[in-house]
C-alpha cells in the first residue's frame, strides 16, 4: 500500500487488505517508511472495520526516509503511539527495528530494544525483534539482545537461500523466523524491476532465462517463487505484498496447488550461477562478507 514499486489506485489497495483476510491470510506487514506513512494511513481505513481477532498486525520503527534513522529511545514510543493512531488501534502484535544495517548496531541492543521491551510492559506491543537484509545483523543481534522475532527479506528465495543460516540459531533462542520477499522485489518474476533495484546485469539476465524457461513449461517463476518460499516449516511466515486484489487472490490459489518439483529443480539449477549473490546494504561493517 506504499506504492513503494508503482502508482497505486487508493480503492484497489483498500481492497485489497480486504481480499487477503477473506482469503485466508492473517498477518498483516506494514512500516511508517512504507509510502513514508502512507502504507498505515491506509490500512487505518479498513483495519477498523475487519475483526481484531482475525488477523496479526505488524509495524516497524526506526526508518521513516531514504536516509532518516532514528533509533533513540525518545522515537520509539512517539513512533508506536503515531502507528497505532494512523492504523486506529490499540495494540500492536509485532514492532521491528526497521533497517538496523543502516547505523551502529550497538545503539539496537543498548538503547532500542530496551525502550520496545517497555512497550510491551505496557500493553502497546506484545512482541519485538528486528528486520534488515544482512545476515550479520541478525547474528549479532541474536547473540547480544533479548527478542522475539526476526524478519529477514530477498534471503529464502530460489535465488538466495542464506537465510537457512539463522534457522537454527533462532529455534535454540526460541526467536520466531519470519521470511519476506519471495519474489526478490520482482527479480523472480516476469514484471519490470523497480529502478532502485540493485541486481547487477548479469543477475539480471540469469533470472530472466529462468523465468523464460517456465513461461516455456506453461507456468510462472512467480508462482514457482511463492511456493518455494512458503514450503519451509521453519519460517513462521512468509510476507509479501500488492495493492491489486486479483493478485493478491491470485498468490492464495498458487498456495493450494501442488509444486512442480521437477521445474523448481530445473530453475534451481538455471539459478545456480547466481546463487546466494547479494547486496551492500547499509553500512559495509554490517553487511556479510563476499563469498
Amino acid at each position: 500500500m506504499g506504492a513503494e514499486f508503482r502508482k497505486v489506485n487508493i480503492e484497489e489497495a483498500l481492497q485489497s487488505l480486504r481480499v487477503a483476510i477473506d482469503r485466508g491470510m492473517n498477518f498483516v506487514d506494514t512500516s511508517p517508511f512504507y509510502g513514508r506513512g502512507m502504507s498505515e494511513v491506509l490500512l487505518g481505513q479498513v483495519l477498523p472495520e475487519i475483526p481484531r481477532e482475525s488477523y496479526y498486525l505488524g509495524t516497524k520503527l526506526g526508518r521513516y526516509a531514504g536516509e532518516h534513522f532514528d533509533f533513540s529511545a525518545r522515537r520509539v514510543e512517539e513512533s508506536i503511539d503515531i502507528s497505532l493512531e494512523r492504523m486506529r488501534q490499540d495494540h500492536l502484535d509485532i514492532v521491528l527495528c526497521h533497517d538496523l544495517e543502516f547505523v551502529e548496531m550497538s545503539q539496537i541492543v543498548n538503547e532500542t530494544l530496551p525502550a520496545l521491551r517497555k512497550q510491551v510492559d505496557k500493553g502497546k506491543v506484545r512482541y519485538i525483534g528486528v528486520s534488515g537484509y544482512p545476515m550479520k545483523m541478525f547474528k549479532y543481534i541474536l547473540a547480544n539482545a533479548d527478542i522475539d522475532c526476526v524478519l529477514t527479506y530477498n534471503h529464502y528465495t530460489l535465488q538466495n537461500d542464506m537465510a537457512l543460516e539463522l534457522v537454527p540459531i533462532c529455534q535454540e533462542k526460541g526467536v520466531g523466523l519470519m521470511n519476506a520477499a519471495p519474489f526478490s522485489a520482482r527479480l523472480l518474476t516476469s514484471a519490470t524491476l523497480p529502478d532502485w533495484h540493485k541486481a547487477t546485469p548479469e543477475v539480471r539476465e540469469i533470472a530472466k532465462k529462468a523465468s523464460d524457461h517456465c513461461i516455456a513449461a506453461g507456468s510462472d517463476i512467480a508462482k514457482l517463487a511463492l511456493q518455494f518460499s512458503i514450503a519451509n516449516p521453519d519460517f513462521t511466515t512468509c510476507v509479501t505484498g500488492s495493492a491489486n486484489p486479483g493478485r493478491v487472490s491470485e498468490w492464495v490459489d498458487w498456495a493450494e496447488e501442488p509444486m512442480d518439483e521437477i521445474l523448481v529443480a530445473e530453475v534451481l539449477g538455471i539459478l545456480k550461477p547466481i546463487h546466494n549473490w547479494f547486496y551492500i546494504e547499509g553500512r559495509p561493517e554490517n553487511n556479510d562478507a563476499p563469498a
